[in-house]
């Protein structure tokens, strides 16, 4: 029996919640904890789909439900499959487990497939692709919520080599189906940044504009309601000093949507239009921010995230439960934040002394996970007998 295992991590952003939503740029990095997919062919007289050993829900698991749309069609007459989803990533928290999951389903869905290609000289070269999705190719219709009938990108491309195994997965490709079913599920918006993150890990600066002195790696475009967004996303190359460097979260319990959080700057600014100068300094401060990570200054680094938490808290989408969680963990740690839209969810702390910075964020109230400092992105775990879904067929 077939079976693959992909997996990915989560992400906690440093610098740049809200302000990026006015052009500013943000960084994210990839955390520790991770959430693994793991796909295998149905057996003989068993449900067609199945996820978690019960029968699949498209309505329960909506970003599953869009990557089958692209990846998997039932009009071509594939297969059904059998879904487990393990991590250890908490939901609703802002630290990116729906996108975990859309990048490491959609990469386990492209090595149970397959790929078709013109020529076989470079296989992570979109350009010898003959169907997939990918940043430097044409765009097509992988934002859009319907049923793709056909999965060929290059049209009139011969499909010439077809090749199975874990080389055909592509960073780019689970980025950029991550962000369009994260778009799919959530109403026709999502930023491209918790997608890339968990796709590449390491540490990913989205900005509206290519920056200098860090490494491009494509551009994203979304149209949404109020009109067309377009994101570069880049990938910060980390020192090797980042060995003793931990990120403490801590979560505080109360569920605050994004959206609110999104709504309540906007009508401040609308209010008082003088006060996107306070956006504008959390730019300034993501981009000295940004210019430490090169550095290796975590001194610095931390020093950037305390400076904006001040201007997040002046925006007023901090509150009473993280506020007490960052005091918490002020005195053993380089720099400590909200992390994601704020009104609760997580905070955190750069620390070289983890288990203390712990211990003080459990004391005040907050549950907690300790990560390393630039984790791995997506990898392929496991990729046996190979494929589950043969297209050469």
């Amino acid at each position: 029996m077939g079976r693959v295992t992909a997996s990915a991590p989560g992400k906690c952003i440093l610098f740049g919640e809200h302000a990026v939503v006015y052009g500013e740029p943000a960084v994210a990095v990839a955390i520790e904890q991770r959430i693994s997919v793991t796909l295998e062919s149905v057996k003989a007289g068993e449900t067609p789909w199945k996820i978690g050993g019960m029968h699949f829900d498209a309505k329960k698991h909506p970003h599953v439900q869009a990557l089958r749309n692209r990846l998997w069609q039932t009009s071509q007459n594939a297969p059904g499959l059998t879904i487990q989803v393990t991590g250890d990533i908490p939901p609703a928290s802002g630290l990116g487990s729906s996108a975990a999951l859309s990048v490491a389903a959609s990469a386990a869905l492209r090595c149970a497939r397959g790929r078709w290609y013109t020529s076989t000289d470079d296989l992570q070269n979109p350009q010898t692709w003959a169907e997939g999705y990918a940043s430097t190719l044409e765009q097509n219709d992988v934002y859009t919520a319907e049923n793709r009938e056909i999965s060929a990108r290059q049209t009139g491309s011969p499909m010439s080599h077809y090749v199975v195994g874990k080389e055909v997965a592509s960073l780019d490709e689970s980025a950029l189906l991550g962000h369009a079913v994260e778009a799919v599920a959530q109403g026709g918006r999502a930023s491209p940044m918790d997608a890339s993150t968990c796709s590449h890990g390491g540490a990913v600066l989205l900005s509206d504009a290519i920056e200098s002195d860090v490494d491009y790696l494509y551009t994203r475009q979304l149209t949404m309601e109020d009109g067309e967004r377009t994101w570069h996303l880049h990938s910060v190359n980390l020192p090797h000093s980042t060995e003793g460097l931990y990120l403490v979260i801590g979560n505080t319990g109360v569920y605050a949507p994004t959206s609110n959080q999104v709504a309540k700057v906007a009508a401040a600014i609308e209010a008082k239009p003088g006060r996107i100068k306070e956006i504008q300094t959390i730019g300034m401060i993501a981009r000295r921010g940004i210019q430490s990570l090169k550095d290796g200054d975590f001194e610095a680094v931390g020093r950037a995230m305390s400076e904006n938490q001040i201007m997040l808290q002046g925006l007023g989408v901090s509150c009473p439960e993280l506020e007490t969680l960052i005091r918490a963990a002020a005195p053993t740690s380089l720099g400590a934040k909200l992390t994601g839209a704020g009104g609760g969810g997580c905070m955190v702390a750069l620390t070289r002394h983890p288990k203390q910075t712990s211990e003080a964020i459990e004391l005040a109230g907050g549950r907690t996970l300790i990560s390393r400092f630039g984790n791995a992105g997506l990898t392929i775990d496991v990729c046996e007998n190979m494929p589950l879904w043969d297209t050469a067929q």
